[in-house]
């Protein structure tokens, strides 16, 4: 049995080109978005279980609890300073037929 804690890093290391759909699925399940995107998720048994369908194009990591927490805070963005949206232009004179 596992810790409420712990998580599994999960990287794409394949591309999806060529795969069942099924993969597919369980790929936009686990949340990657194409090669190189990672995600944390879960350690439980339907992770791991969907994990296993698509081993061969993932790589897995655990992580620990505190390397979670540590983690978190830098993975937040700072939220963008809010600024006047831009004038719009005037639209332009329609020409007219002489």
């Amino acid at each position: 049995m596992t810790t409420a804690e712990s998580k599994l890093l999960v990287r794409q290391r394949k591309g999806e080109a060529g795969r069942p759909w099924t993969q597919r699925a369980v790929l936009r399940g686990l949340g990657l978005r194409g090669l190189g995107s990672e995600v944390l998720v879960a350690n439980e048994r339907a992770m791991r279980g969907m994990i296993r369908k698509v081993l061969h194009l993932v790589d897995v990591e655990p992580v620990e609890a505190k390397d979670v927490k540590a983690a978190a805070p830098a993975a937040k963005a700072a939220p963008a300073a809010k600024t006047a949206p831009a004038a719009k232009a005037a639209p332009a004179a329609k020409k007219v037929k002489s």
